[in-house]
Parts: structure tokens; sequence; C-alpha cells
């Protein structure tokens, strides 16, 4: 049976949510990492958007968004309960997924960006972009998770990109009244399931043998 194909990026931060859940769920592919300055030809003829991730299931249609990549790999096997939540929280966790990804992520660009484009403000942004943090932290204050006790969908879907806000000024972040959220996101990037993400593969070529992901 021909395998699974992820094309992937090691810090694209919607690449790491796709392996998380891939890796959670056991299901093996093959990867292949892309260099964005630098795409495999393959890898834009496979894809129209020429983004990271992108899936081609051995049966099945590509997937193009991360989140759908996550939700076909957990919709397979989800042995860790990632979507275990009654269905009014996971419609709250849903909602708090398209937040991330609609307005949080448009400012974490502004201002992670901010140099590239004139007149752009950097602190602008990030300060809307703390607004969105401070509300996760005032979430994480009343429980382990975003959504109990547990790690859930929302968890792994967000933490990515609240890594990406922290590092653009690790000094800055640090000093915020965030206490909760810089526990769960220590915990986060500590924690197995990331270290096992971030793994260095090389540029993938065609020809190359394959890379299996995750190593089962």
């Amino acid at each position: 049976m021909k395998p699974h194909i992820l094309y992937s990026f090691r810090r694209c931060p919607y690449a790491m949510r796709a392996r998380l859940a891939i890796q959670s769920a056991g299901i093996q592919v093959e990867l292949r990492e892309i260099v964005l300055r630098d795409k495999a030809p393959e890898f834009v003829a496979a894809s129209a958007k020429a983004t990271v991730p992108v899936l081609i299931p051995a049966v099945g249609d590509m997937l193009e968004e991360s989140i759908d990549i996550m939700r076909w790999a957990l919709a397979q096997n989800d042995p860790d309960g990632w979507l275990c939540l009654q269905s009014a929280k996971m419609s709250d966790a849903e909602n708090l997924i398209a937040r991330g990804d609609d307005e949080f992520k448009a400012n974490l660009d502004a201002y992670k960006y901010a140099d590239r484009k004139a007149g752009e403000d950097g602190h602008a942004a990030r300060d809307l972009g703390a607004v969105f943090l401070a509300g996760l932290n005032s979430i994480l204050a009343d429980s382990e998770y975003l959504f109990g006790g547990r790690i859930t969908l929302a968890d792994m879907a967000i933490a990515p990109f609240v890594r990406q806000f922290a590092n653009v000024d690790r000094t800055w972040f640090d000093r915020q009244d965030w206490p909760d959220l810089h526990r769960w996101l220590t915990g986060f990037l500590a924690s197995t399931k990331f270290l096992n993400i971030m793994i260095k593969y090389p540029k993938w070529q065609a020809g190359d043998p394959p890379t299996l992901f995750p190593e089962l």
C-alpha cells in the first residue's frame, strides 16, 4: 500500500500542529521536509497553494489545511482523547481555535514581521495579540489545560502559535503577568510530544530514501 505523504517544515506552527496530531494518532507518514525559500518542484506541483503542511493520504483527497489534517488523524485514532469533549465544549474549543487562527495569527504576523513593512506598528500588533493571550491565561487560571484537566485539540492547535509569539521577544513575553499561560507553554515545550516532532530532518529531494514519521 502506498504511504501517506506529509509535506512539512519543522518550524512552521501549522506544520507543527499537524505533526502533533499525526504523532498522537500513531499514523505513520512519509515526511518530506520542505525548505520554504527553495521549494521542491514536486511539492509546488502537488499543491497550488505551495505552503505547508500538505497531506496526500494513501486513500482520499489531499488536505491542505493543518486543522483538517489534525481532524483527519484523530478521526482515525484518538488514544489521548483530544476530541473527547461534550458537544458544547467542543463548540467552544473550535471557536477558540478559530480566534487563534484568525485575529491572533494576523496580529502575530504583524508583530513578528513589522520590520518588513513600512509604517507597520509592531507594538500595536503585539498589544492586540496580548489581549488573546491574556484571555488564555484567564482560562488556564481555572484548569491545567484549556478545556479541563487534560490536553485537547485546542491546546495542541494553539500552543505552536503562542510559542512563535513568545519567541519574537522572549524577554517581553516573560515579563507579562500571565503565570498560568507561562506554566502551560513551558509544559508544552518540555513535553515529549513536542520534542519528538521537532527532530531535524534534511531537506527532502525526489529520490531520497523515505523519512518515516513518527517512528513506530
